[in-house]
């Protein structure tokens, strides 16, 4: 489905993440400008730059949290609270966990669980 500027919008293709990961392996990170162009995908660069750092990279670790981590994102949520981002700083101390994935663990699992807080 194309949107009113004419770039591409929806879920993503296999076709078009191989685009993007050849890009990103040909061009490397950033300038993301210029990536739709180079990788001839119909999408807007901030739709490009969050595919490849949300889904793509190859360091993101997918999978069950370790008990290691569980315990890490507790006990900086505690440091930080519950102010405007603290996933994106939490995210920062798990290597290739994304602040989202951090974000959506702590609202299915911990939030009730730990601090009897509202899952949002």
């Amino acid at each position: 489905m194309d949107g009113p500027s004419g770039v591409r919008k929806g879920a993503w293709t296999r076709e078009e993440d191989v685009l993007l990961r050849t890009c990103i392996e040909k061009y490397g990170e950033g300038k993301w400008h210029q990536v739709p162009f180079r990788s001839g995908l119909n999408r807007c660069r901030k739709s490009c730059r969050l595919r490849w750092l949300n889904y793509l990279r190859p360091d993101i670790k997918r999978g069950k949290f370790k008990t290691d981590e569980v315990d890490l994102i507790i006990r900086l949520h505690k440091l930080l609270g519950n102010r405007q981002a603290p996933w994106a700083l939490i995210a920062g101390r798990l290597p290739g966990r994304t602040s989202n994935d951090v974000k959506n663990y702590w609202n299915t699992h911990l939030s009730k669980k730990f601090f009897g807080m509202p899952p949002f």
